[in-house]
C-alpha cells in the first residue's frame, strides 16, 4: 500500500546484476521481476526497490545511508549470508538496544542485520 509522504522505494547501484539477484535470492528468499538487462526490481522484502547497472556500490564509508535487516536468529542469518557469497565487513557486535553485523554483497553494497536478541 502506498502510504502519502512515507518511504515507498529504494534503488542500489550494481556491478554485477547477476550475481547480486543470486545472492539474495539465495541468502533471503528473494524474486526478482528484470526491466530490461540493466535494471532488475524486489518487492515485499519490507521496503521495495531494485538494482540498477552501475559501476558504483553503496556503503557507509562513501557516505551511503546503511539499510537494516531484522532477525530473530542473528548468527544464522549471518551463515546464510557467508554462504551465499557475503562479505562480512563488521563481525556480529553489541550496541544499545541489540546486537547486528554488516555485510555487503556481490556487488559492494554494504547492509546490516541487526538482532534485540
Amino acid at each position: 500500500m502506498n502510504e502519502h509522504e512515507k518511504l515507498n522505494y529504494v534503488e542500489f547501484p550494481c556491478k554485477n546484476l547477476a550475481a547480486t539477484k543470486s545472492f539474495f535470492q539465495e541468502a533471503f528468499g528473494w524474486s526478482f521481476v528484470d526491466y530490461g538487462p540493466e535494471y532488475s526490481a524486489f518487492a515485499g522484502e519490507g521496503l521495495d526497490g531494485g538494482f540498477f547497472q552501475s559501476n558504483q556500490s553503496a556503503l557507509t564509508t562513501n557516505g551511503s545511508a546503511l539499510l537494516v535487516f531484522y532477525s530473530r536468529t542473528l548468527e544464522a542469518t549471518q551463515a546464510k549470508v557467508e554462504a551465499a557469497g557475503g562479505t562480512i565487513l563488521k563481525p556480529i557486535f553489541t550496541f544499545p538496544g541489540g546486537r547486528r553485523f554488516q555485510f555487503s554483497e556481490p556487488s559492494g553494497n554494504e547492509f546490516g542485520v541487526w538482532s534485540d536478541q
